[in-house]
């Protein structure tokens, strides 16, 4: 159970013999008052039962309960204590953008991966046949974007076919380090559509010392050359951070500024607490709005959790109208209950 995160807590409450009805809750407000937004709350207890109350609890007053872990019959649950940021989950409609995870091995090994990529983890390929298959009911189904990501999709000699055929389904963004556009892979890059692929790379402040503290010694060089390297091919590139902080926020949209990135053509996102990443946003599937991503392991329901059991949907990729399926009814259960537990209090 729980997404195998094993969060650390800023505060642990030991609910030792307490539910709700016996002296669990201003044990659990007075944690809080301790805490600021954006902590993290653990609560244990040998009572499973207070699991469904918590997690009601939480509802009600905007906390999101994000991991949950069960060891020597004691529960473990860990909540975040106020709403995550406004920009992690953007409002549109389900299906209309998919995610293809291709594979899972990576030439770099980010501190701070959310899916725990590196040269070592093992490829788990979602395979040309099938992404064929997905591009082609993806397109019947009406998908207005594709996104290919891994590990790194440069990693896979067939990465070429992989995105020709996701580009005659739907306009694809790749996303990628930037690192490996030489010899047969910059052929490869040299032959995709310049109107269908657009190039996401890596990118995550404006000198090399944060950017390779994370990724790596020489990475932001490499990864700047890549940028050039696509732009001179006739791709359009967007250019992807990820960042700690609002300050290191707004430092890299100067820097952008400086260099005349346009807004749709940057990203700017803040360390998720899943994978490898020891600390950032601790978030739980009711802060995601749903972006359909398919791995070799299944349909889940966002890319910032492709391998974590909470946001799986379903082992069954195909028929892919299924999967789409799959996730909206999973998206109509989480809105009705929100629904329901709104109309609880209603006061008159």
């Amino acid at each position: 159970m729980g997404f195998f995160m094993r969060a650390n807590a800023n505060v642990e409450l030991d609910a030792g013999t307490k539910t709700f009805a016996s002296g669990l809750l201003p044990d659990l407000i007075a944690a809080l008052r301790r805490s600021r937004k954006g902590d993290l709350v653990a609560v244990i207890s040998g009572d499973p039962s207070i699991g469904p109350e918590l997690e009601a609890w939480c509802r009600f007053t905007h906390n999101s309960l994000v991991d949950t872990a069960v060891e020597k019959g004691r529960t473990r649950w860990v909540l975040r204590y106020g709403e995550a940021p406004e920009n992690v989950g953007e409002d549109r409609r389900v299906g209309s953008r998919l995610w293809l995870y291709t594979n899972f091995d990576c030439n770099l090994s980010c501190d701070y991966c959310c899916v725990r990529s590196s040269p070592k983890a093992p490829r788990r390929a979602l395979g040309i046949e099938r992404v064929r298959q997905i591009a082609t009911e993806a397109a019947e189904l009406g998908v207005g974007e594709i996104f290919v990501t891994g590990g790194e999709p440069f990693m896979l000699l067939n990465i070429g076919e992989i995105l020709a055929a996701c580009a005659a389904a739907a306009p694809t963004t790749v996303l990628t380090n930037g690192m490996l556009f030489a010899g047969s892979r910059l052929a490869t890059l040299r032959s995709l559509p310049r109107e269908r692929v657009t190039f996401q790379i890596s990118l995550d402040s404006p000198t090399p010392e944060r950017h390779d503290s994370h990724r790596g010694k020489g990475t932001w060089a490499r990864a700047w050359k890549g940028i050039e390297r696509a732009r001179a091919e006739g791709f359009r590139v967007r250019l992807a951070a990820t960042v700690s902080t609002d300050a290191e926020a707004d430092e890299f949209r100067s820097f952008l500024d400086a260099h005349d990135i346009s807004e749709e053509n940057r990203v700017i996102r803040r360390i998720a607490l899943r994978g490898s990443a020891t600390h950032g946003i601790a978030l739980a599937r009711a802060d995601l709005v749903p972006e359909i991503t398919i791995t070799a392991e299944g349909v889940f329901w966002h890319p910032v959790g492709a391998e974590d059991d909470d946001l799986l949907v379903s082992r069954e990729i195909f028929p892919l109208a299924e999967s789409f399926a799959a996730v909206r009814r999973a998206f109509d259960r989480e809105s009705e209950h929100q629904r329901r537990l709104a109309m609880i209090f209603n006061c008159a």
